[in-house]
């Protein structure tokens, strides 16, 4: 298997809800849900760096298509680790996360391994960590 991963989706109970929290409260660029007219095939994408894209689309729409049952989540199965340039940068991000309707698991403090991070929980439970690591540069 060659590392092609192009998409990341979530699994998200209410998708409107999510998009707003997506676009409006994190401020990433989106065309809003597409695929309305398809029974299972409402989806929201958002471009993100360097043709990555974050998909929302309906968890019973994922089991649907997977064929899979849905089960009680759990956030520790999967985060999402967005890393910023700065100590400055992770406050403001977690501000912002806060301001949009996110939960809080573990504010930003210095990490033991010298990097500064934090956590916060979508609207869905999905589990963010905004991490600076004075190891790696970042491109723009």
């Amino acid at each position: 298997m060659k590392p092609r991963i192009s998409v990341l989706t979530l699994g998200v109970v209410d998708l409107e809800r999510s998009l707003d929290f997506y676009q409006n409260g994190l401020g990433l660029e989106t065309e809003g849900i597409i695929g309305q007219e398809f029974e299972h095939g409402a989806v929201a994408f958002f471009d993100l760096q360097s043709g990555l894209k974050l998909a929302l689309w309906k968890q019973k729409d994922i089991a649907h298509e997977a064929k899979v049952n849905q089960s009680a989540p759990n956030p520790t199965e999967f985060t999402i680790g967005h890393n910023v340039g700065s100590k400055e940068e992770v406050d403001t991000v977690m501000a912002q996360a806060e301001k949009a309707g996110a939960v809080i698991t573990d504010p930003a403090s210095d990490a033991f391994w010298g990097g500064y991070s934090g956590h916060f929980q979508d609207p869905d439970g999905h589990l963010w960590e905004v991490v600076w690591n004075p190891d790696w540069d970042l491109p723009e």
